[in-house]
């Protein structure tokens, strides 16, 4: 359902929908100027809800000379930080924003320049640096700093943390990330959908499948295209092996946190095994060049054998863990996010799920009619342990549907229809990936290129939950802490 409706109505309806159980899922700015039947800015609005699966989107064109909305920051958390990024990618203003400060350009980014502006051009020289960026100050007796990053000793992106702490406790910890926007939305534009998949594949690397499909799931949408159910019943297979080399990955690199290498050495041997079995299913150990607009595609199907054993082994490297007396006190109560912190902050996917809540795309919004099985977790306390033990409980979950869904797929190794164009123009896909949530997004030109691509990764809802979680908890817990959320940064610096 979609909505049009003026800036001064935008509060009135969103109070609307969040008080009928919908939750902002998306905002994104447009730049309408090159229509001559609209013109100006848009702000466009995703609410969705789960049981059924419904999904609202408010549109609110404004003024391009003054680009305005009132900001929504105070009905929700992740509305506001969407607000700043529209600000500075587009110059559209959230008027009375609580934390009106820069988001995603930093401090030594041109004044005035809006980079998603269809009349941006070619960027500024920089100038002066607009700041210093407004860390907060915390004083009192012992307290002082402790500087982190944003190079790492490690392949991950850049990201700033900032420690205020009294001997080892930490009282506010500030993450500052966007140290390498890479203005992937705007490389969307222009591309015909399929000419955009090597994008897609590529937003986050480690969520190839994740990202693609939710892609795919938008422009199928944008057209009206019914895809093959085996079509589909071959994506959640794939989608189900990217979320278990990463889960095991999370597991044993959790032990390593602890000085249990050993474990952490099985857990990459499994690993080396399921990256196998992706080559031998897709042709690549990250399962790209599988997902298309219209179906799927691949070489084999996983051997259920082969995975049951898999399963085995992990569940002893668990068990193995768990009962380790140093593992399970490092685990227990380190880092808790409580249910409540993670509804207000908007979290999803593991770390939502670890903290009690019932969040996760393949049941609330599925792409596929077959319901996915709803694992039962044994612990929701919101500490390490469950995000640890979410995670092992997936796997299991993963498996069982991966060999069922092998199954009703049989010999087909192809299912796939040319997507027919029908008469819609936006499109939105809704993915559980193996973080959380992943959101497109899409708007179509005429000639069926991509006018806009709005990608929201589960990482950008879930980074402010890690400073939340480990207030009072010691820096040496910090790196187990920041590896029982595993957020992308790539994701997250679009």
């Amino acid at each position: 359902m979609i909505r049009t409706i003026s800036p001064d109505e935008l509060p009135e309806h969103a109070v609307s929908l969040l008080e009928q159980g919908f939750r902002l899922a998306l905002a994104a700015g447009h730049d309408d100027s090159g229509h001559s039947d609209t013109g100006g800015l848009r702000a466009v609005y995703l609410f969705i809800a789960a049981a059924p699966d419904r999904r609202v989107e408010l549109h609110v064109p404004l003024d391009l000379d003054h680009p305005a909305v009132p900001s929504l920051a105070r009905l929700s958390f992740p509305a506001g930080r969407f607000e700043r990024e529209m600000r500075d990618l587009f110059g559209i203003v959230p008027t009375d924003h609580p934390l009106p400060q820069r988001l995603v350009r930093h401090f030594h980014w041109p004044q005035g320049w809006y980079p998603m502006l269809a009349a941006a051009g070619e960027p500024p020289r920089f100038g002066d640096v607009d700041g210093p960026y407004p860390f907060r100050t915390v004083e009192g007796p012992g307290v002082y700093e402790i500087p982190v990053g944003p190079v790492h000793a490690g392949m991950i992106g850049p990201g700033h943390f900032r420690f205020s702490v009294v001997g080892e406790t930490i009282l506010n910890l500030k993450a500052r990330l966007w140290f390498v926007h890479r203005g992937l939305e705007k490389l969307f534009q222009g591309r015909s959908p399929e000419d955009a998949i090597e994008l897609a594949e590529r937003v986050s690397g480690d969520t190839t499948v994740g990202h693609t499909l939710a892609f795919c799931l938008a422009v199928e949408d944008a057209h009206q295209f019914t895809v093959p159910p085996a079509a589909q019943r071959i994506r959640a297979i794939l989608l189900e092996l990217e979320r278990l080399y990463n889960h095991i990955t999370d597991i044993g690199a959790l032990c390593n946190d602890v000085a249990y290498g050993v474990l952490n050495a099985h857990a990459q041997r499994v690993r080396e095994q399921l990256l196998r079995i992706n080559d031998r299913v897709t042709g690549h150990r990250l399962l790209r060049g599988a997902i298309h607009p219209g179906g799927a595609t691949v070489t084999a199907l996983p051997d259920p054998a082969e995975l049951a054993a898999i399963g085995t082994d992990i569940a002893e490297l668990v068990d193995l863990a768990l009962s380790n007396t140093v593992v399970a006190d490092r685990f227990t109560g380190t880092a808790v996010l409580t249910a409540v912190q993670a509804t207000d902050l908007g979290a999803v996917g593991v770390v939502a799920r670890a903290s009690g809540l019932s969040i996760d795309a393949r049941h609330d919004h599925p792409f596929l009619s077959a319901q996915f099985p709803r694992t039962t977790h044994t612990r929701t306390d919101g500490d390490v342990l469950s995000r640890f033990l979410v995670r092992a409980e997936e796997i299991t979950t993963s498996i069982g549907l991966i060999t069922s869904l092998a199954d009703m797929v049989g010999d087909r190794l192809t299912a796939t229809a040319p997507v027919t164009t029908g008469n819609g123009r936006s499109g939105v896909g809704i993915v559980e990936g193996w973080r959380g949530t992943v959101i497109h997004r899409i708007e179509l030109a005429d000639d069926g290129t991509l006018n806009r691509v709005k990608i929201v990764d589960p990482s950008f809802f879930n980074w402010p939950a890690l400073p939340v979680a480990l207030a009072d908890t010691i820096v040496p817990d910090f790196p187990l802490t920041n590896k029982s959320f595993n957020l992308s940064y790539a994701g997250n610096d679009l």
